[in-house]
């Protein structure tokens, strides 16, 4: 296992950070990792903002389901799918672009998150830990006035970094599911009840399925974290439907 893969394997989501800031060498260098992503088209379809204001970090400390580490990072990433900045290029250069679609959004997410995920891959590789934040998403009303943000730029992924604790660094990483239990071949196949059983056996160690199913669909699925998040995701899709 070379150096990159052992880092992809190590790397784990981190809450808690060393009281010391990210140099600007390696922000840097962090930021210029998430801009050699691969983009659709070399597009690259996506705006970063830095949070660095130090109220603005509180405001979304709270407004991203009371989450305290969040004001207390010494990084703080926005990955916004773009599509604005190229309609505006499009027209100052005397082109009638169409309305954008659905699939334009997605596109533009697709590059963001790649994107995020490189930036997430150089900070782990500078002993720098991160954390994503999918509460981004969440109160689309809130977070456009907050952040600014016009039509068509959707807040796809937030990135909190910083130096992680010693216990951070000793926290157990969840396991994963089996190789067998993601990748099918050529052909999507439906799990029957006891392929899911198997696939998840790695949370039913000292609970029944049922139990563990039903404890996480209720704190997770039917929370109202997701539902807000859904509510949210369509209001900013009404855009690209309408």
């Amino acid at each position: 296992m070379n150096e990159i893969i052992r880092s992809l394997y190590n790397r784990k989501s981190v809450r808690v950070f060393e009281e010391r800031p990210i140099s600007d060498e390696y922000k840097k260098e962090i930021l210029l990792a998430a801009m050699e992503a691969p983009t659709a088209g070399n597009q690259q379809l996506y705006t970063i903002l830095d949070i660095t204001d130090q109220n603005l970090k509180d405001k979304l400390a709270v407004s991203c389901d009371n989450q305290p580490f969040i004001a207390k990072a010494p990084m703080v990433l926005i990955f916004c799918a773009d599509i604005l900045k190229w309609m505006d290029a499009f027209k100052e250069g005397g082109s009638d672009p169409r309305k954008p679609g659905c699939g334009d959004l997605l596109l533009a997410i697709d590059d963001a998150l790649i994107a995020a995920q490189n930036a997430v891959t150089a900070a782990e590789s500078l002993g720098i830990g991160s954390c994503y934040i999918g509460d981004i998403m969440e109160q689309c009303e809130l977070h456009r006035e907050m952040l600014n943000l016009p039509e068509y730029v959707f807040p796809a992924a937030m990135l909190v970094l910083g130096y992680p604790t010693k216990k951070q660094k000793e926290r157990i990483k969840p396991k994963r599911c089996r190789l067998e239990d993601i990748v099918q071949e050529n052909y999507y196949r439906r799990r029957d009840g006891e392929e899911l059983r198997r696939m998840f056996d790695k949370e039913t160690e000292n609970r029944s399925f049922e139990e563990w199913s039903q404890a996480f669909c209720n704190r997770k699925y039917n929370s109202d974290f997701s539902r807000e998040m859904s509510r949210s995701v369509q209001e900013y899709l009404k855009e690209y439907v309408n």
